[in-house]
């Protein structure tokens, strides 16, 4: 893992190792790395840390490297020490942090965007076929034994090809959605804060909806890959949901926040939806346990971009945006209140 080393140049932080600590472990390349470039305190056990543990962190550090867990407010921020320079997020979503705030107190805050697109596009579709073709119950199947043998009418499914995708939010991942659902055949449909670039548009053969409901309404499978922010809070609520048709499945890798999971809940068991694929909850790993009482829905444990190749990468870029701010530089992928 190669990251350019350079003199310091007029920067706020002095020229000595940065203190950086850790919130949880990260592969053994990039923990090796942070701590030949700096001053690291590590997480081990790799549990998640509680609110104290962060509030003294960010008393004694010039650092913070956080996650997703790590639920940074206003009230943390408060009590940061001085020493308290930069959030170096492990990860792309920064719904977790508090940024305005951050800003505010002359810290800044940088993420790793990009990284994960292809590995969570990926397990969007591994969540289609999984709902549509019925996957895991085939698998519950064989693994209790139970399997008789073949029959022309069991364990029917749908087919992908032809089916209309409406994706929301047309950004890296959803892009990369639709490049693979093209290759199986489904019909592009999206819906975005702004139009995508019309070369983008003509590559996927991607139609735009303005309006949501108008889209949702007429849609096969719906693909949630916004992030959350205060207007996407519930943005499939209840009325947006009642608006699916019946044969309708959605997949949600990006928040669990995006969708009204309760009401969710309710379509799916009064057959108003047909499936649903999650790898994302409304509570973090607090999951409505009616849903798991469900064979149309398929859970998974936020493993969306959970590749060995993608955490390396992620901690890489991680590396880099420390270095350079400590270096006197703006950290590359700095996130300001206006890009929320």
């Amino acid at each position: 893992m190669e990251v350019p080393v350079s003199k310091v140049e007029g920067g706020s932080m002095p020229a000595k190792r940065l203190s950086v600590i850790v919130t949880r472990r990260l592969p053994e390349v990039v923990e090796t790395r942070m701590k030949e470039l700096f001053d690291v305190e590590l997480r081990d056990p790799d549990i998640r840390m509680s609110r104290d543990e962060l509030a003294d962190a960010m008393k004694r550090c010039d650092v913070l490297v956080p996650c997703v867990t790590d639920q940074i407010d206003a009230g943390l921020l408060g009590q940061a020490g001085e020493r308290l320079k930069l959030i170096a997020n492990y990860g792309a979503g920064v719904d977790h942090i508090d940024v305005a705030t951050a800003r505010s107190r002359g810290i800044l805050v940088s993420n790793t965007p990009g990284v994960g697109a292809e590995d969570t596009a990926d397990m969007v579709m591994g969540l289609i076929l999984g709902v549509v073709r019925r996957i895991p119950e085939g698998m519950a199947e064989m693994q209790a034994g139970r399997w008789s043998g073949w029959s022309p009418m069991a364990h029917l499914g749908g087919r992908i090809g032809g089916r209309r995708l409406g994706i929301l939010g047309m950004g890296r991942i959803g892009q990369a959605v639709a490049r693979r659902a093209r290759v199986f055949g489904m019909q592009i449909h999206y819906h975005n804060r702004r139009k995508v670039h019309p070369s983008v548009e003509q590559e996927l053969e991607a139609t735009y909806w303005e309006s949501l409901d108008q889209m949702i309404a007429r849609m096969d499978i719906i693909s949630v890959n916004c992030p959350h922010t205060p207007s996407t809070f519930h943005l499939l609520n209840a009325r947006r949901l009642k608006l699916l048709k019946p044969t309708a499945v959605v997949v949600n890798t990006s928040r669990g926040e995006v969708i009204d999971e309760n009401a969710l809940t309710r379509g799916l068991r009064a057959g108003e939806i047909a499936g649903a694929g999650l790898d994302v909850f409304e509570h973090g790993h607090e999951v409505n346990p009616r849903l798991r009482e469900m064979n149309n829905v398929v859970l998974l444990p936020h493993m969306g971009s959970a590749t060995v190749e993608g955490r390396i990468e992620m901690g890489e870029k991680v590396l880099i945006n420390i270095k350079t701010f400590a270096d006197g530089h703006r950290p590359p992928d700095q996130v300001v209140p206006g890009m929320l």
